[in-house]
């Protein structure tokens, strides 16, 4: 049995503060972000496995048609479209703040942190207000198979087994998307909670930067780190906007 000679000079990681030409910390960071996308992609696959296997299935057309301060107007996916463009706006800020603290420009790093932490609270905030609306606004219901959403109301919560919806005078009884909600509430839910601990790490490293602490260090490492985290945050964002608002 033979075995190879390891070329001279060839060196692989053997302790100590840089294994594979990164810190320690940077490769924890990627450790944990792959074993939260093992979390993510089994939620989604899930949810994927339900959704094909399913008679009945909402139209997200239908469902996600309202936008704040239009009444009852018409105008599907408008409102996550805002949602999505406030992410991705914050993912290009937090590339900035990971670019200043390279070049150590601290001004420039509280500058787009700031904004990254704004856009983090506008997209928290948008969808506080879809969710209110899912739970306790008024929805499109199918009627003797015909979409109505004009002159209806929910009178009871429609992400239950079964909705009573008051239809032109009649009560009428339809089978509630119960699977759909659950898994809209619990997918996103756990999307926006990691949104929330990003924009929670994004404050604490704003007023590390305002402290001075990376300048004491001699490096913004930190910065980059929680860019990671809340660049993994808009991408899982990406995948749970397609299999919900898309499909």
């Amino acid at each position: 049995m033979s075995t190879a000679a390891i070329p001279a000079g060839t060196k692989w990681w053997s302790g100590g503060k840089s294994p594979f030409n990164i810190s320690y910390g940077k490769l924890m960071m990627w450790y944990f972000l792959m074993s939260d996308a093992f979390t993510f992609g089994a939620f989604l696959i899930s949810y994927g496995t339900i959704r094909f296997s399913a008679n009945y299935w909402p139209d997200p057309n239908h469902v996600f048609n309202a936008f704040p301060g239009f009444g009852h107007m018409n105008l599907p996916l408008a409102f996550v479209s805002l949602m999505t463009f406030i992410l991705i706006v914050s993912s290009v800020t937090m590339v900035l703040a990971v670019h200043a603290g390279h070049n150590m420009d601290r001004k420039g790093v509280e500058k787009y942190m700031l904004w990254t932490i704004l856009g983090g609270l506008a997209f928290l905030g948008c969808q506080a207000w879809e969710w209110t609306h899912l739970l306790t606004g008024e929805h499109p219901v199918l009627v003797d198979g015909v979409v109505s959403s004009l002159n209806t109301t929910v009178a009871h919560n429609p992400w239950g087994p079964e909705s009573s919806v008051l239809h032109e005078g009649h009560i009428v009884n339809t089978p509630g998307p119960k699977l759909f909600g659950g898994f809209f509430f619990g997918i996103t839910g756990f999307h926006g909670f990691h949104v929330l601990s990003g924009v929670v790490i994004n404050i604490i490293m704003y007023i590390k930067v305002r402290l001075g602490h990376f300048d004491q260090r001699g490096h913004y490492e930190m910065i980059e780190k929680a860019g990671l985290y809340w660049h993994f945050v808009d991408l899982v964002w990406v995948f749970v906007f397609l299999c919900f608002y898309l499909i």
